[in-house]
């Protein structure tokens, strides 16, 4: 094993003359330029994990092209694995989830949550969906627990309003007759 300082300087050396062959690799194998940066800082810290068995002088870049060949495979073996995940997590949401619109006593309770402002729908959601009470929903907000009880009265306030004015909107000629009731 080499002393620390000519360990580095060797690996300056060899990093010096191949850095740019070895980018150039990488950009016409790599899909991106971020994809790219990451695959040769890899593919240079194994060449310093394996100073001792880099060949020296010119058969070092074609050594260097080999780790970045396999690095390359190693990484998109990583991004096919994460797009098979991303699709079959996908899928089973997909298969699972079924939207308040398609419960027909749901429907306009769904369409007043939508119309609500993000700022109502969250704090909402919070307590109904996370269960959470007025001092974890300050917690989760970043604000005092008053502050929480205060906003959370003023969204289930236009919450209210919102879901009987949708109710008044049904009841009218109009809404009786396009549904195909007589007014």
């Amino acid at each position: 094993m080499q002393p620390p300082d000519e360990r580095r300087r060797t690996f300056e050396q060899v990093y010096a003359a191949c850095h740019d062959p070895v980018v150039a690799y990488v950009l016409r194998r790599a899909d991106s330029a971020h994809d790219a940066a990451d695959v040769v800082a890899e593919t240079f810290l194994t060449a310093w994990r394996r100073l001792e068995d880099m060949p020296r002088g010119d058969a070092a870049r074609p050594w260097l092209y080999g780790i970045a060949r396999r690095v390359l495979a190693n990484h998109y073996r990583g991004v096919r694995r994460r797009s098979a995940l991303s699709e079959r997590l996908g899928a089973e949401l997909a298969a699972s989830y079924r939207p308040a619109e398609y419960d027909e006593d749901l429907t306009e309770v769904a369409a007043a949550f939508r119309a609500l402002s993000d700022d109502d729908r969250e704090l909402l959601s919070l307590v109904g969906w996370e269960n959470l009470d007025p001092g974890q929903i300050a917690t989760a907000l970043g604000c005092s627990r008053n502050a929480a009880r205060i906003r959370l009265h003023r969204a289930r306030k236009r919450f209210a309003r919102e879901l009987q004015s949708r109710a008044a909107a049904e009841h009218t000629p109009r809404a009786r007759v396009a549904k195909g009731e007589h007014a």
